[in-house]
């Protein structure tokens, strides 16, 4: 009798600690992937701030004179199927700029059915150098609602000439 609870209590913790490691696999298995989520949307919006800075014309403010006087090419620029309700580009309101710089900042949203991507762009033009240096910052997001508490957040960083 003793040695049959002895076996089976030995059993039970091996039976538990595989279950806890399972469990635990899984958990990091999904956070990895929720992680590369948020690394595509990032993606996404460099790569629409890229697209729109070389084919479109005036898109993102250089100066604060060029936030006045510019007329952008084309006035309402996609990143994603133009067709698409949740599609939300809003590049026109949201410039800061002084002499010499400006920062524009757009929000991305990528359907995925009933859980959207978001991405966060922000656009910095400064001419200060003579040259135009170029910076985008792009966060990407595995949902856009901000009081998920499995929020995952990634970023990108771009800088041209």
């Amino acid at each position: 009798m003793l040695f049959a609870v002895l076996v089976s209590s030995v059993l039970l913790a091996v039976g538990l600690s595989i279950f806890n490691l399972t469990v635990k696999e899984l958990s990091l298995s999904a956070s990895g992937r929720e992680s590369q989520f948020a690394f595509f949307a990032a993606d996404s919006g460099a790569e629409c701030a890229l697209y729109w800075d070389i084919k479109g014309s005036q898109v993102f403010a250089t100066s604060s004179a060029s936030v006045t006087n510019r007329t952008p090419t084309p006035t309402n620029p996609d990143c994603i199927d133009t067709q698409s309700a949740a599609q939300t580009v809003d590049i026109y309101n949201n410039v800061t700029a002084s002499a010499q710089s400006a920062t524009t900042q757009f929000n991305l949203t990528i359907p995925n059915g009933a859980t959207p991507y978001c991405a966060t762009v922000i656009v910095t033009k400064d001419s200060s150098s003579g040259l135009t240096k170029t910076t985008i910052d792009s966060r990407g997001y595995n949902t856009c609602d901000v009081n998920n508490t499995n929020r995952v957040e990634r970023a990108l960083k771009i800088t041209y000439y």
